[in-house]
């Protein structure tokens, strides 16, 4: 039989409910399943039988989309977030855009790769410096699948449930076979550092070990994102299991000029040189060069005017210098 018990009480509990994108979700990840057991023609069926199901209930009135909150032991692990952003609002490099971009390409036409047995990717690395855009990256794909973001804060977690953290993550990892979103593992160097490094307790071990089981076992109708500040504290095996990694780097001095722009686009910069300030820019995030539009733009509107004045944008700009080495 393809459904499991656990995937049959879900779709009736979802039917019982009226949840039609519960319902759908879980009966995509029964396609899934029979498409990876080898059962292509079934899953080829069942895949027409909800693609017309789903044509059929298709009305002019757009209706919302629901909002799920987890709930339970989950509430204690995930926090739950519709963002507004989309890929196109960040200044990323032509890499980083071009791997998202193929998340995003692959999950759209995934009935297309179920029919013939494959899946999406849907298990992300991201890495690099603070303040690159992991997080917001996670948000976007989020956005622009209509998905809802759950952030998991494995620092918090681990701290807080040692000796059972392996069974949180099993929460986590059934949530995400049952309620298709994006899940960020934020921070994650605190849950997949080396397991041989000379410090690793059994129990840190045993935590690695597990996560690396269900991340094998992760369905692809959620997307699963682990995001690290410390590359290079990862366990080796982490690599072999993501289906991308993608790494992040501060903006060069054109990007990091558009990210200013980005920011300072409703007040009137018409008066600032911007390659007179590329020197600054240099090595700042593009969480620190927000904070510095932001700063300038503050000053701007708090004096009674729109416009920004260039001496106040590079005095923002030096204070987020002061700021890293102080």
């Amino acid at each position: 039989m393809t459904a499991s018990a656990d995937h049959l009480k879900a779709l009736l509990s979802a039917h019982a409910e009226g949840d039609d994108d519960r319902f759908y979700s879980i009966a995509l990840q029964v396609v899934a399943k029979s498409a990876r057991q080898g059962h292509t023609r079934l899953a080829t069926e069942l895949r027409e039988l909800i693609d017309s199901s789903r044509a059929q209930k298709i009305t002019r009135r757009p209706t919302p989309t629901p909002v799920v909150q987890p709930r339970g032991e989950l509430a204690s692990l995930l926090t739950a977030d519709y963002p507004d952003i989309r890929l196109s609002d960040m200044t990323l490099a032509d890499e980083p855009r071009a791997l998202l971009e193929k998340v995003l390409h692959e999950q759209r036409q995934r009935s297309k790769l179920e029919r013939f047995g494959f899946t999406p990717v849907h298990r992300l690395l991201l890495s690099g410096p603070p303040g690159t855009g992991k997080s917001m990256t996670a948000a976007a794909l989020a956005k622009e699948l209509g998905l809802p973001l759950f952030t998991i804060r494995l620092d918090g977690l681990i701290s807080r449930f040692m000796g059972e953290t392996a069974s949180k993550l099993r929460l986590v990892f059934d949530a995400a076979a049952e309620t298709r979103a994006v899940y960020l593992f934020d921070e994650f160097d605190a849950l997949g550092a080396d397991r041989a490094a000379s410090n690793d307790v059994g129990e840190a071990r045993r935590i690695l070990n597990s996560f690396l089981l269900f991340l094998d076992q992760a369905p692809a109708e959620s997307l699963v994102v682990a995001a690290t500040n410390h590359r290079h504290l990862l366990d080796g095996a982490l690599f072999r299991r993501f289906d991308l990694a993608i790494l992040y780097a501060p903006p060069s001095p054109d990007q990091a000029i558009e990210v200013l722009r980005r920011r300072l686009a409703a007040m009137d910069t018409s008066a600032v040189a911007w390659p007179d300030l590329a020197a600054l820019t240099e090595r700042l995030s593009h969480a620190e060069l927000v904070k510095a539009s932001e700063s300038a733009a503050k000053r701007a509107i708090l004096g009674g005017s729109d416009v920004i004045n260039a001496r106040h944008l590079r005095e923002a700009l030096e204070e987020r210098h002061s700021l890293r080495h102080a």
